[in-house]
């Protein structure tokens, strides 16, 4: 890939293409996407043609330019709107052929809003075709042409204007399409790419164990409420937890990880979720304060001790015995903690072991617990005492855990917007669950967002 890579803007390109009458019926408009490095491999183009019906339709094609140039994606044949080409109609075509690459087959229904009235049109129309050209190279290039074109592409879709663009393109395709959307870009994290905090070996020596556990990946979703108060002298700006939820999702079918693994049910589990909220500027935050953490949650175990007793003449000593034992465990699986550093509130969620009371993410079980059956980490997806969702993951609403956070701000910050940056980290934790194995792991992925939050009361 040549130095100073920068994806072309689309958008543009084709609104400045000459009228569609003026192209020959063998006219074919080229716009190359990535640079080959040198000139023994393919570059990566997108090209517009014109089809021979009457009347004339056209298709578009991202294409490996090899000696003989190989389509790797083409659109459906597209109804020109008189002497222009339809973007909304090329967008929905992008959109959907995004939304083919994840795992429901379904035919979405996609409706927009006329484009007059959509901000940034160029922004959400270059986000989505750049996130098709990401998944094209990944999915349908040859291996020459993928390792030069997926790491710029990467950067590219990770940069401030593609973050923005892609926040607003969900607001237009709403909750439900914006499911299906991350499920195909796999923006939500699979565990084989996250860091390895500490394992008991380098890698896992079983095969179909680490078939099982690379198949999985983090889908999570963090919310918050946040409200303004008019204060005599300040603004606060009180916010807090909407709900966190966390799940371990698997990327094959239950059939397959039989076959071929250990099951669906040998996965990572949640084992600590960190939030960090930061004011980006400073100049008119006042002080910062948390509130207490919360009680947790309690799970109960009932155990009773009692001996029975009864006489029995026949019996030589005259006297039977019987003794059972029930005994209550009280139970706080998670354990949630807010603290302030500086201008910036940290809450965090940490899972116990529930014997020892260690911190999961950052100890490890010992070989007799990893084969006790009765351990609180076996059957861990279907035991009455479960941390976890039947699934496997984890909601924290925020009736349950944390009080709101609040910042005190000068009061000139009333009627503007101001930046939060939110950092996450997330630990996922590997021990087994019904697998006979003494291999364990805990695994890390970061994040970061930035949300704009308008000062009005």
């Amino acid at each position: 890939m040549a130095e100073g890579f920068s994806f072309p803007n689309v958008y543009l390109w084709i609104h400045n293409l000459p009228p569609i009458s003026e192209w020959s019926n063998k006219s074919c408009m080229t716009l190359c996407l990535c640079n080959s490095s040198t000139s023994s491999q393919p570059t990566l183009n997108l090209t517009i043609s014109k089809t021979h019906q009457s009347p004339p339709k056209l298709s578009l094609a991202i294409v490996a330019d090899f000696n003989i140039p190989v389509s790797l994606w083409a659109s459906k044949p597209i109804k020109p709107n008189s002497e222009s080409i339809p973007i909304s109609n090329l967008l929905i075509s992008f959109i959907e052929a995004i939304l083919h690459y994840g795992s429901s087959r379904n035919t979405p229904c996609i409706k927009f809003p006329k484009l007059d009235s959509i901000s940034n049109l160029s922004d959400i129309f270059n986000h989505a075709f750049l996130t098709l050209v990401f998944l094209v190279c990944i999915y349908e290039s040859p291996t020459d042409l993928r390792s030069g074109c997926i790491a710029p592409i990467k950067d590219h879709l990770a940069g401030p204007d593609s973050r923005q663009a892609s926040r607003l393109l969900m607001k237009l395709l709403g909750s439900n399409l914006e499911e299906q959307w991350m499920r195909s870009v796999q923006l939500y994290c699979p565990v084989i790419v996250m860091d390895v905090e500490n394992s008991n070996s380098h890698s896992v020596s079983d095969e179909r164990l680490r078939f099982s556990l690379r198949y999985h990946q983090l889908e999570g979703v963090v919310q918050f409420n946040y409200k303004v108060v008019i204060q005599e002298k300040w603004v606060d700006i009180m916010v807090s937890i909407d709900n966190i939820r966390c799940d371990i999702v698997k990327l094959v079918n239950d059939t397959l990880l039989r076959r071929r693994g250990s099951g669906a049910s040998e996965k990572h589990f949640p084992s600590r979720i960190s939030l960090q909220l930061t004011p980006t500027l400073q100049y008119q935050v006042m002080s910062v304060s948390v509130g207490k953490s919360s009680e947790n949650p309690l799970r109960e175990i009932g155990r009773d001790k009692g001996i029975e007793a009864s006489f029995e003449p026949p019996n030589p000593l005259g006297l039977k015995l019987s003794a059972g034992e029930t005994q209550t465990v009280s139970i706080k699986p998670w354990k949630f903690e807010e603290s302030v550093y500086g201008y910036s509130a940290n809450l965090n969620w940490f899972l116990h072991d529930s014997i020892n009371g260690k911190e999961v993410f950052s100890s490890k079980p010992s070989k007799c617990a990893l084969m006790n059956p009765r351990s609180w980490f076996r059957d861990r997806y279907s035991s009455a005492s479960r941390p976890f969702t039947r699934q496997g993951g984890v909601v924290f609403a925020g009736d349950e855990y944390g009080e709101s956070v609040w910042w005190k701000v000068d009061k000139g910050a009333l009627g503007k917007t101001m930046e939060w940056e939110i950092r996450g980290w997330i630990w996922l934790t590997y021990w087994p669950n019904k697998y006979t194995t003494f291999y364990n792991e805990t695994r890390r992925c970061e994040f970061t967002e930035t949300v704009s939050l308008n000062v009005m009361p």
